[in-house]
């Protein structure tokens, strides 16, 4: 027996029952303007799927609390929000991962299309990065970085060497939200502007001044706190005003015409053009930062009109600003073709955050920037009690050598250009798909009625999990199209 679940929000888990052949593809989605929505799954008998691809490990017997009691918990004692994000009539309860599979507690086996919402970046309980964290968990946990202890700085220069010049001074803090806080803070200082500007549709974290950087309704509260954060065009060659077939950086582009002459994107021109005018009616003569991420990640892997962001970074820096780049999903590979997101790009910012995949799902950010920006910011006392942590180093430190060691960055590079490479194939089969997009492992499929279907899972993912999915997602399709 076969079953198909739509869901909202993101990625896909793709499982089975063990030992029996019946498949599970529970499909979510992310709706453009926010809005969560649920429909019923129906049953049919669609041709025989591939099975799902073997993998030699056996999840330890779930032995906890009932699914019933589980749930009950999870809606009187657990944040509420919870409830709105579990997805499916009958929810899933992971028990264990190992690397690029998830277990849940009836045992049925789950191939991670999400990895934790681009969080896991070399696999779930990765051997190398477990072991590593077995033996600081045996050493030292947390102390202050008042001391010095010798994980915090190898972590540093690890990271830094990372980073182009002069990119080379590291703030660590313990999640994304908390990295883009301080970036903002230090733009302001040194700059001594207030005014930052970021893209619509994008997102940089969930605390008060993060939200501000936000512009999305979704994650957005009625009270204070977007004071001198504004949004603009964001130049989406799919859905925007202007874009077409030769306009993004990616191996597969839109199927809007295109009128663009070799070498130059008039979809760009004319996006640079709302910027300009952003400039002359609603900011400051003199800003602080431009603030963006290199792709959109929960915005729906949105990218850019080709030269946009070394056009803006120009403009900005003319403006007496900075420019940040929100590293939080596209960084450490994950793109493929280079380790950072803004490279990709071919510009140099003045400040990186990070989060998510630096320590595969550990609590961890950081900021990397400049020794002139760090010294506007010494005027004061800054201090993180977590931030930097021996543990914490340890773990990322370890992620840094597993992408490296298993080539995990070449592989985002394959296995993501064959999936963009398959999924375009699929919009070219169905109406219903009107985009694919992204680089490596940082995938969109975008739905006509204003849905994205989200693809980044952990970095080992392999081309026959690949294949898998594109099987059950060609068919979820299919299934959809016929009862329409």
């Amino acid at each position: 027996m076969h079953k198909v679940c739509s869901r909202l929000h993101g990625p896909a888990l793709l499982g089975k029952t063990d030992p029996w052949n019946s498949l599970d593809a529970c499909v979510k989605f992310h709706k453009g303007g926010g809005v969560i929505c649920q429909k019923s799954a129906m049953k049919h008998t669609p041709p025989v799927l591939p099975q799902i691809p073997p993998f030699d490990f056996k999840p330890e017997p779930y032995q906890g609390m009932s699914k019933d009691r589980l749930l009950d918990i999870r809606k009187h004692n657990c944040n509420p929000m919870t409830m709105k994000v579990t997805y499916y009539k009958k929810p899933v309860f992971i028990n264990q991962g190992y690397m690029q599979w998830l277990w849940d507690v009836d045992g049925r086996r789950y191939l991670d299309l999400f990895a934790g919402i681009v969080t896991v970046s070399v696999g779930h309980c990765n051997p190398k990065v477990t072991e590593t964290a077995e033996k600081q968990l045996r050493r030292l946990w947390h102390t202050t970085a008042i001391y010095v202890n010798p994980q915090m700085q190898e972590y540093a220069e690890k990271l830094a060497s990372l980073l182009p010049d002069p990119l080379k001074v590291v703030y660590f803090t313990n999640s994304g939200s908390e990295a883009n806080d301080l970036a903002v803070l230090m733009a302001r200082l040194h700059t001594g502007n207030f005014d930052v500007i970021t893209l619509r549709g994008s997102y940089h974290g969930g605390s008060p001044q993060a939200m501000g950087l936000t512009s999305n309704t979704q994650y957005k509260y009625p009270v204070p706190s977007s004071m001198g954060c504004h949004n603009t065009m964001c130049p989406d060659v799919f859905r925007g005003l202007w874009g077409g077939s030769h306009c993004r950086d990616s191996p597969v582009q839109t199927i809007r015409e295109c009128s663009c002459s070799p070498g130059h994107c008039q979809a760009n021109d004319m996006y640079i053009r709302e910027l300009k005018e952003m400039f002359a009616t609603t900011v400051p003569s003199r800003i602080a930062a431009f603030f963006t991420e290199p792709i959109q990640g929960i915005g729906g892997a949105v990218q850019f009109s080709k030269n946009y962001l070394k056009d803006t970074y120009q403009l900005v820096r003319e403006k007496g600003g900075i420019c940040i780049a929100d590293e939080v999903q596209t960084g450490f590979g994950r793109t493929g073709s280079h380790f950072w997101g803004f490279q990709g790009h071919n510009v140099l910012p003045d400040m990186v955050t990070m989060a998510k995949g630096i320590a595969n799902g550990f609590p961890m950010g950081a900021v990397v920037t400049t020794a002139e920006i760090a010294r506007s910011f010494a005027k004061g006392v800054h201090f993180n009690t977590f931030g930097g942590n021996p543990l914490a180093c340890a773990v990322a430190s370890s992620v840094l050598d597993t992408i490296k060691e298993d080539k995990m960055q070449e592989n985002s590079a394959e296995v993501g250009t064959y999936l963009l490479t398959e999924l375009a194939k699929l919009r070219d089969k169905y109406e219903i798909i009107g985009d694919v997009r992204g680089k490596g492992l940082l995938i969109g499929v975008e739905m006509v009625k204003d849905k994205t279907f989200r693809i980044k899972p952990p970095m080992c993912i392999t081309k026959d999990d690949a294949d898998f999915f594109l099987a059950v997602f060609n068919q979820a399709v299919h299934n959809y199209m016929e009862r329409r």
